[in-house]
């Protein structure tokens, strides 16, 4: 089964205008956040393509100059999903599109390359995305971001099969428990990824928005309330620290989990 990966990157950003350009430091120097993403994506294995997509010129200049091939998309597109729809739409012929989101330059490879393993062997199920158990450490620096009214990471609830039965921006389920850092808790953090059959792309731009994604702004719910099977696949995070730039104060905690992965 083919596998193409689009890394869908906006300027516009309403929580960080211009977010996929901001330079993160690493052990290696200097780079922007959506090269960071793209070469998380280029690590892949059994990937046949891997494209930046964007509406912008000055995020397809910069991909362009560090090797990435591009595709230019619409600027009405509302979120991710709806830009890997068009992507799908101008490069047919992959059974897998994998929306590796351009906020999350610290996905392991083996993120996205069980993602695909899990849609392959569910053919009931038209999305599928990875979910981290969260430690306990990971659980208060979500909670602390709420409390601070940021909004940071997504949490899922899923049930038999790992059927998705909801995602949000809060923190669920509720556990009303303190977890010292290197617990297991029972809260897990989704992670940015998304694999698609092609067909669930192309139905997906039709379909309203529900009141659920207006509400969280998550995209995926559309699936949800539209009846269609989110299979959550757990994945493990094998020593390595995730995190998403969903803030200006997300950047030094990124390069602060880069330097300590080095």
């Amino acid at each position: 089964m083919s596998v193409l990966i689009a890394i869908p990157a906006r300027y516009a950003s309403t929580r960080y205008p211009g977010k996929p350009l901001v330079s993160l430091r690493g052990p290696d120097g200097e780079k922007t956040l959506i090269r960071r993403s793209w070469e998380a994506a280029m690590a892949v294995r059994g990937v046949d393509r891997v494209v930046v997509a964007t509406d912008d010129d000055r995020i397809r200049e910069h991909a362009e100059a560090f090797g990435a091939e591009v595709v230019m998309t619409s600027v009405d597109c509302q979120n991710g999903t709806e830009r890997c729809a068009e992507v799908a739409a101008k490069l047919t012929g992959y059974d897998i599109v994998v929306n590796l989101q351009g906020d999350a330059p610290l996905t392991p490879a083996w993120f996205v390359e069980d993602l695909v393993a899990g849609l392959r062997a569910d053919p009931a199920a038209v999305i599928a995305t990875p979910v981290l158990r969260c430690e306990g450490k990971m659980l208060a620096a979500l909670l602390a971001d709420r409390r601070a009214g940021r909004v940071g990471g997504t949490t899922a609830v899923f049930g038999a099969g790992g059927r998705g039965l909801y995602f949000s921006k809060e923190v669920i389920p509720f556990t009303g428990k303190t977890y010292a850092d290197e617990d297991p808790t029972p809260v897990f953090h989704h992670v940015g990824v998304y694999a698609y059959r092609p067909a669930a792309l192309r139905d997906y731009p039709s379909w309203p928005v529900g009141p659920l994604e207006k509400l969280e702004g998550l995209e995926q719910l559309r699936f949800l309330e539209n009846g269609r099977a989110v299979l959550c696949v757990e994945v493990e995070a094998q020593g390595r620290q995730f995190w998403e730039l969903n803030n200006p104060s997300d950047v030094p905690v990124i390069e602060a989990m880069m330097a300590a992965m080095k």
